[in-house]
Formats: C-alpha cells, sequence, structure tokens
C-alpha cells in the first residue's frame, strides 16, 4: 500500500508513489488511469517528500481534469444493462451455451445472452461488443461515395484519440465508440474520412466533413469533447 494518498475533491483517493532518482533535476507527475488508477512521482535526490506532496498539490486542478476524463471503471454483471450501438441491452449470463446471441426485441432494446463460463462474462461481453461495432463501422462506411473507403480499418483501444488515417489509407478507430450515440460514432468516421482527401484540418477539410456527414456536425463533435470521457468506463 502507498504511504500516501492524493484525495479529491469529490472524495477519490488516489494511491501516491513517489521515487527518488538521483541525477534528475526537476519533480516529474505521471497519473495514470489504467490498469489502475494512482499517480506516480519522481524526485531529486535531495528533495524531500514533503516537498514532493506541496508540489503535487499545486497541481490539483490538472491531476483532477485527467482522472475526470477517465472515470473509474464499473465492472459488468449478469443483470446489469448498458448502450451501446444506440441499443439498450440487457445482459445475461447462461453457462450452458458455448456462443453469445443477442435478441433484438425493437430498434431500441435488446437482450445480449452471453456463453461459457461465468469467470469469462466480461471479457465475452468486450469482445462481442468489439465485434458489432466493426461491423457498425463497415456498414457506415459504405454510406459515404466509394472514393473516400479506406484500404483497410483496424479496431484499437486508445485513450486519446478516437480515429486516425494514414496517408496509405488505412483507418483505425476506438472500439469505445460503440457506447456513444450513433450520431457521434457516424461524425468520428465520417472526419477520418475525410482525411482521404484532405490530411490536415484546414477549412476544406470541415468542408468535407459537413459534406459527408450533413448537418449536425458542430453538436456531434461537442457531444464527444463533453462526454468523451464516459466511453472508457467499461473494461
Amino acid at each position: 500500500m502507498s504511504e500516501y494518498v492524493f484525495v479529491s475533491s469529490v472524495g477519490e483517493e488516489f494511491p501516491v508513489i513517489i521515487t527518488t532518482r538521483r541525477g534528475l533535476r526537476n519533480i516529474t507527475l505521471r497519473p495514470k488511469t489504467s490498469p489502475v488508477r494512482e499517480i506516480h512521482m519522481s524526485k531529486p535526490w535531495l528533495v524531500r517528500d514533503a516537498d514532493a506532496l506541496r508540489f503535487l498539490e499545486s497541481k490539483r486542478r490538472w491531476i483532477e481534469r485527467i482522472f475526470a476524463k477517465t472515470p473509474a471503471k464499473s465492472a459488468l454483471a449478469p443483470g446489469d444493462e448498458i448502450e451501446f450501438l444506440g441499443m439498450n441491452v440487457v445482459l445475461r449470463h447462461d453457462g450452458a451455451r458455448r456462443s453469445n446471441e443477442i435478441i433484438r426485441h425493437d430498434d431500441a432494446h435488446a437482450t445480449l445472452i452471453i456463453g461459457g463460463g461465468a469467470d469469462m462474462f466480461e471479457r465475452r461481453v468486450r469482445d462481442f461488443i468489439r465485434t458489432e461495432f466493426l461491423c457498425a463501422v463497415k456498414r457506415i462506411i459504405k454510406t459515404a461515395p466509394r472514393e473516400f473507403h479506406p484500404q483497410r480499418i483496424a479496431i484499437r483501444d486508445t485513450s486519446s484519440r478516437w480515429g486516425s488515417c494514414s496517408s496509405s489509407g488505412a483507418m483505425s478507430f476506438s472500439w469505445r465508440l460503440a457506447f456513444a450515440p450513433t450520431d457521434v460514432m457516424r461524425y468520428v468516421i465520417m472526419h477520418e474520412l475525410a482525411h482521404v482527401r484532405h490530411m490536415n484540418h484546414s477549412a476544406e477539410f470541415w468542408a468535407t466533413v459537413s459534406e459527408l456527414y450533413g448537418f449536425g456536425v458542430e453538436r456531434a463533435k461537442r457531444w464527444l469533447t463533453v462526454h468523451g470521457g464516459e466511453l472508457h468506463r467499461y473494461f
């Protein structure tokens, strides 16, 4: 257990791990949000822990912003209801099944039955969502003119970028967009498709994004800025 604890303004406690390093000239801070939420500090040999902690306190607003953007993980269990790909989905477990099955009740409600052992429940939910997300990405891409279609699509789990497009035409998307409203997910996809024509963020680029997306680009973009951190609440 860490000797020091940083308590946020909302009461969440973060262990503080202080390391002394010879040759270091300044105190460095590294808040970690995964796989555990804690703060790592490195300090020069002659700096006391008390001084390092005062420096930590001076950076409180910056630290709290980082942790606020990546909220603590919520465990998933049978009976929980989550939203992904525009649906409210109730999670069930059936250990007698070897495969998973989603039963759609209507356009907005479904039940996801997860098979296999109980110890693999969360992992199999995650893998199912990733697979469904990739299928949804491909469907959305097909609605854009063929000249914008990527050469290759990859699914990632990134913390700072929702999508990327290389000069070779390969694109990647964070599968956590599956938890966003479908119009927000579509915005990110059209954003990356627009990079096929403009590898920058010029006025011409944004005009292409609007051309591909249609009305509501700014609303979708604003939602992601405000709520993006919430997409990391599971797994």
